[in-house]
């Protein structure tokens, strides 16, 4: 089965959010990418300690850079995420498989990205006098928003009990088709 969605994180810092993503991915049938270098340990161990017993169930794909991760998914439809963006997320059409890149916590995403990819830009829109949200703040924000409309398109589904059907299940008796 493929992912709903990728949350891409460039060079996450703090271990804590990441975790809240990785919790967030497994809820929303998501693929987290991690790309390196990393602020933390991800380790079987520090995991384990951290108490993050929804790990083993998290789609996890690690990149050594970011053309990496580019080049890995070169064909991916990818929205790029940034507070320095003009375009409200809402704005976006999302589909089933699209790629949400987002960026480090301190510095958010380079120049050249923003650049590379200012016709993909999107932001959440927040008052003038904040500079950001926190990291797993947005990601789940920008990923409920586009399972919203995926589940308006149909692009994905809900079950009798209000659930996500993971892509590619079996749709049981009496759910919405």
């Amino acid at each position: 089965m493929s992912p709903l969605l990728h949350v891409v994180l460039h060079e996450p810092e703090i271990p804590n959010n990441t975790g809240n993503i990785g919790r967030t991915c497994v809820a929303l049938d998501c693929a987290m990418h991690l790309i390196h270098p990393l602020g933390f340990d991800i380790d079987e161990k520090a995991c384990r300690r951290a108490g993050l017993d929804y790990w083993p169930r998290l789609d996890l794909r690690e990149h050594a850079s970011l053309e990496a991760y580019l080049s890995a998914h070169a064909g991916a439809r990818l929205w790029v995420l940034s507070t320095k963006a003009t375009r409200p997320v809402w704005e976006a059409r999302f589909c089933a498989g699209d790629h949400l890149l987002f960026g480090k916590e301190t510095r958010g995403l380079p120049p050249g990205v923003l650049e590379r990819f200012g016709d993909r830009l999107l932001t959440l829109p927040m008052v003038a006098s904040e500079r950001s949200l926190n990291l797993a703040t947005a990601v789940c924000s920008v990923a409920y928003e586009a399972v919203r409309q995926l589940v308006g398109s149909g692009g994905a589904s809900l079950d009798g009990a209000g659930r996500l059907v993971p892509r590619g299940a079996d749709r049981g008796a009496g759910e919405p088709g």
